[in-house]
């Protein structure tokens, strides 16, 4: 089965880190992104790959190359202007076309067996699958109605006509299993989105549309919170992610749990944690204070700094006796 990894948005809602650095490119434990969803679909045995990228796209094709470094066959597919979902699917028809195949957003972080979700889609003779969750806050996301059997019978812009009276409120999670027949739904050359446009009209007509529904870790990495909440859970092991760095080094002023980078200098009497990921390169002088944050590579934290639940994006240099609290930073 070939994927695609839909990852051609600006990342607004991380401005301004993402004004400088593609959010493919965005640092989650020292790696790339996108680094995180190639590993998944490389999990499950995925080895041919598209991905669509518009904004800052050469850092990472350059990053990336044809993906023989990371184990897998990358295919890019460089959009102009933006397509939408659909139409950025579309756009790799050529790719795709000829077999079931996945899509995944690329700003989620999550713990799932895909070839479980390949097996269900493939006993429900579904022509599309997504997988769902039930969240806290149902209000964040657009609501989708599922049955017990687990078909969808209610999406965001489809009739709610005949609706039956059973159903259960999910959200998607941006993975989906598609078969090549969606392609004919999907206008050429036109900005189309899939949950917007495509998928109501599949439910609408009563096609076998269904919801695999995932109850492990799933997290939407779009805003500050939720990018600061991703590390507080992998240093928490809450989700496993592959990582170089030392977790909670001896010999330091640490509040665990803490994980540092290569080549980082640390004074010791600077207190680091808790809940802290200093990238590679990272400096923290004399007295500073850093605790729920994350430092990007080849930051200096000057003497009697303090930063609080804060990202500090690559080579940011705060001076003596600085304050940063609740904020995004990028170099100036």
């Amino acid at each position: 089965m070939k994927a695609m990894i839909l990852a051609a948005g600006f990342g607004t809602r991380l401005r301004p880190l993402t004004q400088t650095v593609p959010k493919p490119m965005v640092p989650v434990m020292n790696r790339p992104l996108l680094e995180r969803t190639i590993e998944l679909l490389r999990s499950a045995g995925i080895a041919d790959i598209a991905v669509n990228v518009h904004h800052l796209p050469e850092q990472v094709i350059a990053h990336f190359g044809d993906g023989s470094r990371f184990g897998v066959n990358l295919n890019f597919s460089r959009e102009e202007k933006i397509m939408g979902t659909a139409g950025g699917i579309k756009g790799v028809q050529g790719f795709l076309d000829g077999g079931t195949f996945l899509v995944i957003n690329s700003d989620i972080i999550v713990d799932i067996d895909l070839n479980r979700v390949l097996e269900f889609h493939r006993a429900k003779e579904s022509c599309l699958t997504l997988v769902v969750r039930e969240d806290d806050s149902p209000k964040k996301y657009d609501p989708i109605e599922i049955q017990e059997d687990g078909r969808i019978v209610h999406f965001v812009g489809a009739s709610s006509m005949n609706v039956p009276d059973e159903t259960r409120r999910v959200m998607f999670t941006g993975i989906q299993i598609m078969e090549p027949e969606i392609f004919s739904r999907i206008p050429e050359g036109k900005f189309c989105g899939t949950t917007e446009d495509v998928f109501p009209e599949m439910i609408g007509e009563g096609l076998p549309v269904f919801g695999y529904l995932h109850k492990d870790y799933w997290i939407d990495m779009g805003n500050r919170e939720q990018y600061l909440q991703v590390h507080k859970d992998a240093l928490d092991e809450k989700i496993r992610l592959k990582s170089d760095l030392i977790k909670n080094p001896e010999g330091l002023s640490i509040v665990p749990p803490v994980m540092i980078g290569k080549d980082c200098y640390i004074e010791s009497n600077a207190q680091i944690g808790p809940n802290v990921v200093l990238g590679n390169g990272c400096r923290v002088e004399s007295h500073a204070v850093v605790e729920n944050s994350v430092l990007w590579e080849g930051v200096t934290v000057g003497p009697d700094c303090t930063v609080r639940r804060s990202i500090l994006g690559n080579g940011v240099h705060l001076a003596e006796k600085t304050e940063v609290a609740d904020q995004s930073m990028i170099a100036e």
